[in-house]
């Protein structure tokens, strides 16, 4: 006589695949966001490169957020016309590469995105080249002015294209470390690029370690 499963047998053979389901896939899923992590840092080194070959190339002058043009100007990275560069523009002669500019982890619905996915610090230089203003945030922050250049971090995971401590409330992101638009993409994580050319993958709940302002006041 031929004997099959009971209902029993197979309700217990069905719960024990669920289990390892439910065990096994948050494990899969964190090591693929390991992997999107280590492409993310790679991409953060290479712009921290960038942004210390570009400093090199300029008297020792940090890149801004922007940094406005006598006129017209084509910006290669964004790969279109207007008065001002973008700081993704002012170092795209260094890198070469658009991809290198987006997290793998970050996700976008639009197209034309030029934001995708990492921010710079507009504590270490916001608007240069400005028609009527001036400060070390318009007029060029040179990397003897920072003040811990291993600890400021430059450019970063964040969940919008610049940050810094005054950014309007709709930016901000209530956290344990103060309000900043953190990304918080990477396990828990982000990762950062620092003013003296290295990166590395930061925990959540660390990044009061970090330094957001040349000063380190902030």
């Amino acid at each position: 006589m031929r004997r099959g499963f009971t209902l029993i047998e197979l309700l217990v053979v069905i719960a024990i695949i669920a289990i390892l389901a439910a065990i096994l896939f948050p494990v899969f899923a964190r090591a693929r966001e390991k992997a999107r992590q280590t492409s993310c840092l790679n991409n953060v080194k290479e712009l921290a490169l960038a942004f210390a070959m570009y400093a090199q190339d300029y008297d020792e002058t940090c890149p801004g957020y922007i940094a406005y043009t006598p006129g017209s100007v084509y910006r290669p990275y964004c790969q279109n016309n207007g008065t001002y560069l973008y700081w993704m523009d002012l170092l795209y002669p260094y890198v070469m590469n658009r991809q290198v500019y987006r997290c793998p982890s970050y996700t976008t619905t639009s197209s034309t995105d030029t934001f995708q996915g990492y921010g710079w610090n507009s504590g270490i230089g916001y608007c240069l080249n400005h028609p009527t203003r001036s400060g070390w945030d318009y007029d060029g922050l040179k990397l003897a002015e920072i003040k811990y250049p291993a600890e400021t971090w430059c450019i970063a995971d964040t969940a919008a294209a610049t940050v810094q401590g005054y950014l309007t409330t709709a930016y901000h992101v209530n956290n344990p470390d103060g309000y900043k638009p953190w990304a918080i993409r990477h396990n828990r994580g982000d990762n950062f690029a620092f003013c003296d050319g290295h990166a590395k993958w930061v925990t959540y709940g660390r990044y009061s370690t970090i330094k957001h302002k040349y000063d380190g006041s902030i």
